[in-house]
This record gives structure tokens, sequence and C-alpha cells, in this order.
């Protein structure tokens, strides 16, 4: 079983946070929202483990200890 890991671990923070700013420039709010969900299932995918991703709805909710 594997935890989420809420450790820094993007090298480059700085750089990833300006390009995913960057990816929304020129959209609309629905755009914008489009976006994201599709960018939360690809990486929802990619992980692919299901206690990890619970995890992180727990995490992204505020409810993570």
């Amino acid at each position: 079983m594997t935890d989420l890991n809420l450790d820094p671990n993007i090298p480059d923070h700085d750089a990833f946070y300006a390009e995913l700013i960057d990816l929304h420039n020129g959209l609309d709010a629905a755009q914008s929202s489009a976006l994201n969900a599709r960018l939360i299932l690809i990486l929802a995918n990619h992980i692919g483990d299901r206690n990890v991703l619970t995890q992180a709805f727990a995490a992204a909710k505020g409810d993570a200890t």
C-alpha cells in the first residue's frame, strides 16, 4: 500500500506553477474548469492507486492530517 506524498516533490516548482497558470491563459471560466477536469483525470489515471487517490481527495478537501 502506498501513501500520498505531500512533501515538496517537484523540481523547479516555480517554473511548474508558471507553466500551469500559463496553460489557462486565454480560457474562459468554463474552458479553464474543463481543462482542470481533464488534467485531473489524466494524472489520476497515471497514479492509478485508488488508495493514493482517496488520500488526495481528502487532502484537497482539507480533511487530511
